[in-house]
């Protein structure tokens, strides 16, 4: 059992404050039709909402479940602290005014420290926190109006938790048919974090699936175990993360104090945990819709229905550039679907079955079960609703009900798509769903949540991910950065890829050492950091006359030169670069390498460890890969030798976790097939702490 369990589905919810909040929570409750004990809590008022008050703590009947707080931030922790002596179940702290806003506010510190300290085991959930509502039972721990439902009896429906109170608040007022069962704030998670929360209501058989809004992660490890224990339940979780602009990254750094990351780390992470990530709220909505009415998908292959070729065209562009597609129509399905609309329509996927079978049921249920025999993994009907103030939507019902047929005949998935939010009423979307099928507002947002539910099956179909290591804290500390061939020197030790090299004092020093190591050679000044834009790198020197004039340019510029055997016939380069993550530990990522990597921005980050079958699929996600896979006859890569390179890369950054800060090999060369990688170019830089520092 949760340690939140008699907080989030509680028998007694007390109530503390008589100002407009504590009224609402307790109104709200009455008129959800809480069936537990509800006792207000008031030095002077006999009642609240029309229910008996008690003064204080110590006259409750008994032990509450479940306590809201609306009183000020100072008498908070006096309440949280006579609750816990009375042996609640937790408790919802409403005020602020701790360490939400300004880490430096002392004030805050100290009374968010005497709040945890009061609290003691007893859960709380704050503060800054809006509350708790739980459609299952109708019990609110919430000060203010709603827009929701009661969830029927023997119903499911999905838990929401946001780190925003105000974007609840909206949530509670959508219209597209979500069934809720729990929607709950986080605050300022000073005791309780988001994983906790989240853990707590996953385990509700009333939930089906878990929707996040998250500022920021209060533990790597508790998403891991949320991760882990929504996949052995089969609830797929979705999460809308802010942060992925500087500008995002400074508000919620101002609104809480949880931390909020690096945002390719963060979406890598959630990628590797199986939760699937979305930007928008209408995407949020209608992604927790496709998950509660058909779950994950285990494969991106989409039909589209619909009775215009502008709708079809416009689906048909929806899917360009993502994972989910429509996927041509193999012979015997096409003949299949041709019989049944006959030689007028032209068959296709999207497919613009016409009007000419409008409204005849028998002949649109025979069309719509020749297409979805095709075993897509999601049928779609695009179909917007009349207005009905205006017009009757009665010949819109003949089109659902074959769909409806059509997909029963196949056990198939499906979901009806409105082009225009407005033109999916909500009593349309609840009656989609009392069918079976998934109602969805908005082409793009069907895409996304698609996609979505690809990306959830995609990490279900495959083994768990390794857990990651613990991130430990580290004291700030002055960094070092190796020379190139201090950086190489370590690489080599670890077994990693490096071509030969010599460090050299000056010219003499040089020759003697390409000539030892065999022309053709690179020349390098050390400790120059971009190399190429200084003029400290000089590539395949095929002689000794060029490397002597090259020396002779190149002496003076750093610390020494490097002397190194040129690595020949490349095909590609790569970067691949490490940093450091507070809450993640050494985070790697890949790219497109050499002199235009920032240009091109063609990357991907990992979390570590990562396995062969993480990196490939990485690699094979970049842009630069047709170059790797022999783009218009050119020689393919030695992409196995790559892949053993960057899986050594990575054992090396978590082998050398607490000293490593940043860690660059730009470029990793590969060579044609069987000749391998090389690591042509490494910095890394340390973290120097007490006699090192």
């Amino acid at each position: 059992m949760s340690r939140l369990e008699r907080l989030l589905r509680p028998r007694s919810i007390a109530v503390v404050g008589g100002g407009a909040f504590g009224t609402a929570v307790v109104a709200q409750s009455l008129k959800m039709g809480f069936a537990g004990e509800i006792w207000p809590i008031h030095p002077t008022k006999s009642e609240v909402s029309g229910v008996t008050a008690y003064p204080d703590v110590a006259s409750l009947p008994g032990a509450p479940d479940a306590v809201f707080i609306g009183v000020n931030r100072t008498l908070t922790v006096d309440m949280v602290a006579q609750l816990h002596a009375k042996g609640a179940g937790g408790a919802i702290c409403f005020a602020a005014g701790f360490l939400e806003t300004d880490a430096d506010d002392a004030d805050g510190a100290r009374l968010q420290r005497e709040l945890i300290s009061a609290a003691g085991d007893m859960p709380i959930i704050g503060p800054n926190c809006y509350g708790l509502i739980n459609y299952a039972d109708g019990a609110l721990l919430w000060p203010d109006q709603h827009g929701g439902q009661r969830l029927p009896e023997g119903a499911r429906g999905a838990a929401i938790i946001t780190q925003s109170s105000n974007i609840a608040c909206n949530l509670t007022m959508q219209q597209r048919g979500l069934p809720v069962a729990f929607l709950m704030t986080a605050g300022n998670q000073a005791q309780t974090g988001l994983s906790d929360m989240a853990l707590g209501l996953i385990e509700d058989p009333r939930v089906s699936v878990l929707g996040l809004h998250i500022e920021g992660f209060d533990s790597a490890a508790g998403f891991e175990r949320l991760a882990a224990r929504a996949r052995e339940l089969r609830k797929p979780i979705v999460a809308m993360k802010v942060g992925r602009s500087e500008q995002a990254r400074a508000a919620t750094v101002s609104h809480t104090a949880s931390l909020a990351g690096s945002d390719a780390a963060s979406d890598a992470f959630l990628k590797r945990l199986g939760i699937a990530r979305v930007d928008t709220i209408p995407s949020f909505i209608e992604t927790l819709k496709l998950l509660h009415g058909v779950g994950p998908l285990t494969g991106g292959a989409l039909s589209s229905l619909s009775c215009s070729g502008g709708e079809a065209s416009v689906m048909a562009d929806s899917a360009e550039g993502r994972s989910v597609f429509f996927p041509k129509m193999e012979r015997h399905h096409y003949a299949r679907v041709k019989q049944a609309l006959g030689p007028l329509v032209a068959v296709a996927n999207p497919l613009d079955y016409n009007t000419f079978i409008w409204n005849n049921e028998p002949a649109l249920t025979q069309a719509f079960t020749a297409m979805v025999s095709g075993g897509y993994d999601l049928n779609v009907l695009v179909l917007d609703f009349p207005r009905t103030d205006r017009c009757s939507d009665a010949a819109w019902w003949p089109t659902v009900n074959a769909f409806e047929a059509a997909l029963k005949s196949h056990g198939a998935k499906g979901a009806v798509v409105a082009s225009m939010g407005e033109n999916l009423p909500e009593a349309v979307a609840q009656d989609l769903f009392g069918r079976g099928i998934v109602p969805i507002h908005g082409i793009a947002e069907a895409m996304d949540a698609a996609e979505a539910a690809l990306a959830i099956g995609k990490v279900w179909s495959a083994p768990p991910s390794a857990a990651l290591p613990t991130a430990a804290s580290r004291p700030n500390g002055i960094t070092h950065t190796l020379t190139e061939a201090a950086a190489k020197a370590s690489l080599a030790q670890a077994g990693l890829p490096v071509p030969q090299g010599m460090e050299c004092a000056g010219t003499e020093e040089a020759v003697a050492a390409a000539e030892q190591l065999g022309f053709p050679v690179a020349l390098k000044a050390l400790g120059v950091a971009h190399k190429s834009d200084a003029g400290a790198v000089l590539l395949n020197l095929k002689d000794e006359a060029a490397l002597r004039e090259a020396a002779h340019r190149m002496v003076g510029l750093g610390t020494g030169l490097y002397v190194e055997r040129m690595v020949t016939g490349a095909v590609a380069e790569l970067i691949v670069g490490i940093t450091r993550e507070p809450l993640f530990g050494p985070v790697m990522t890949l790219g497109s390498g050499g002199v235009l990597v920032e240009l091109l921005q063609d990357t991907a980050t990992l979390m570590l460890p990562a396995s062969a079958g993480e990196i490939e699929a990485a690699l094979r996600g970049l842009k630069l890969f047709p170059l790797l896979d022999g783009y218009r006859g050119r020689e393919k890569a030695d992409l196995m030798a790559a892949i053993a390179a960057i899986e050594r890369i990575g054992a090396f950054a978590l082998e050398h976790a607490d000293g490593i800060e940043e860690m660059d090999i730009n470029p990793l060369i590969l060579c044609p097939a069987g000749k391998g990688a090389w690591i042509a170019d490494a910095l890394i830089v340390e973290r120097l702490e007490g006699d090192r520092a």
